[in-house]
């Protein structure tokens, strides 16, 4: 009975998140740049893009401690709000000032991501925590592969304009806004609000959270979390991040995380200013929405594909890192020099793809051996230093106040930046495999 329960809640948050489809996301730069809102290519990449980085960094630490006291769904409300402020502020407004307001809610919308995931994994079992985070992705995959697609679909066919498509898009924020309100409550969270499981699943938890031990001592300063105090609460997190990060292992494909995620986000972020460059969409057919669906779905299929390979990622994932981190670099490269539309469309799909294998590889290697509690915590510490590192490239290398270089100079930066990382990871990778080779065998029973 309670886990029908819990599957109708699970199926309600999902069906939220599934009306978070926007055919006009691909199609944004031309959009901007186009006769619609007349803002130049400079404008639109050195002033306008660095907010969303800027707001997303501010808000993301509040955003993660308010989800967490206020249990989720509240905040779930607020982030269809933020979007439906996003997109009313780019319907109705034109300005560089309007559409950096623009990027300062969408850098909200895209911060409270972590209420939407830490609602799903607060009204079901522990058991079915795999299964919600598949299901959650999948969903969220599907509205933007739907969205692509659609938008895609009436940009080719002429059958809206741009204006018109944004307020499709528009329709269908307030309709995910309106639907986040019938989420039921959660009656725990994580930190604030918790709560600690039956003693009879003490034992099977126990071989999920690897890192995680103490005596009774610790399990009833647990108990009482939800009487303590935001500082307490913090003080506590600061002490399982310090355990957390102990393990080598964890620290290193975290570092991955991290870097990586600040590369894919400046390039997904840019990508779309790179295509106007080489073919400017006031000239000719432009196929952004396929694209993203095409990369989206390949996405799906490499991350979905690494469930089923019989790779000890344990010895050769880190020389996995820097190997398809060289691709990803590549990748770049042939996007920013070759000047051809169809190999930026190809590059752009490859880079994505590798990524999301990797990400998916860093996220079964680092959730290995953590309590739900910790999982939640070190992707978001993960998350924060890539907002650090993006902060820092954003700020020297794009925003207009430090270098302020055009598209193919910070493609080229990017290019060179994976290409940094594959050379650390790939030594990294040959240490561990020369040290495992290094060790005596283990020597077998003789009778």
């Amino acid at each position: 009975m309670g886990s029908t329960v819990a599957e109708k809640k699970q199926k309600k948050a999902l069906a939220s998140d599934s009306f978070t489809v926007k055919p006009l996301e691909p199609f944004l730069i031309p959009f901007l740049t186009g006769p619609d809102k007349n803002l130049t290519t400079e404008q639109v990449n050195n002033e306008i893009l660095p907010v969303w980085t800027y707001s997303y960094i501010s808000v993301l630490v509040p955003v993660f401690l308010l989800t967490d006291w206020l249990r989720y769904k509240p905040v779930v409300f607020f982030q269809s709000v933020s979007l439906l402020v996003t997109t009313a502020l780019l319907y109705w407004t034109s300005s560089v000032a309007a559409m950096q307001a623009m990027q300062f809610f969408y850098g909200v919308v895209t911060a409270c991501d972590v209420a939407y995931f830490s609602y799903i994994y607060s009204v079901i079992e522990v058991k079915r925590f795999k299964k919600a985070t598949s299901c959650s992705r999948s969903v969220q995959l599907l509205g933007y592969t739907v969205g692509a697609v659609l938008g895609q679909l009436l940009v080719s066919l002429e059958l809206m304009s741009f204006q018109n498509i944004l307020l499709m898009t528009m329709v269908l924020s307030a309709l995910a806004m309106l639907s986040s309100l019938l989420l039921p409550m959660p009656k725990n969270s994580f930190f604030f609000h918790h709560k600690k499981p039956p003693a009879e699943d003490d034992s099977s938890d126990s071989k999920d959270t690897g890192i995680k031990s103490g005596g009774g001592d610790e399990e009833e300063e647990e108990n009482s979390w939800r009487r303590k105090s935001l500082p307490k609460v913090l003080c506590l997190l600061g002490k399982d991040l310090k355990e957390c990060y102990s393990s080598r292992s964890l620290l290193c494909w975290s570092v991955w995380w991290a870097m990586a995620t600040c590369g894919y986000n400046q390039t997904v972020n840019y990508v779309q200013v790179l295509w106007e460059h080489v073919e400017p969409s006031q000239n000719s057919s432009i196929y952004n929405g396929g694209v993203e669906a095409v990369s989206n779905l390949l996405s799906a299929a490499t991350a979905y594909g690494v469930g089923f390979t019989e790779v000890t990622w344990e010895h050769w994932g880190e020389l996995a890192l820097g190997g398809f981190s060289a691709l990803g670099a590549a990748s770049l490269l042939l996007m920013t020099f070759i000047g051809n539309i169809w190999v930026c469309y190809a590059g752009y799909v490859v880079f994505k793809s590798l990524y999301m294998l990797l990400i998916t590889i860093a996220m079964f290697q680092i959730a290995a051996g953590l309590s739900m509690e910790r999982y939640a915590l070190v992707f978001g510490v993960n998350t924060f230093g890539a907002l650090l590192l993006q902060t820092v490239l954003v700020s020297v290398v794009v925003d207009s106040a430090g270098l302020g270089l055009g598209i193919i100079p910070q493609f080229t930066i990017y290019a060179s930046y994976f290409a940094v990382i594959a050379i650390i990871f790939t030594l990294r990778g040959l240490y561990v495999i020369w040290s495992l080779r290094r060790l005596p065998a283990p020597q077998e029973d003789r009778f």
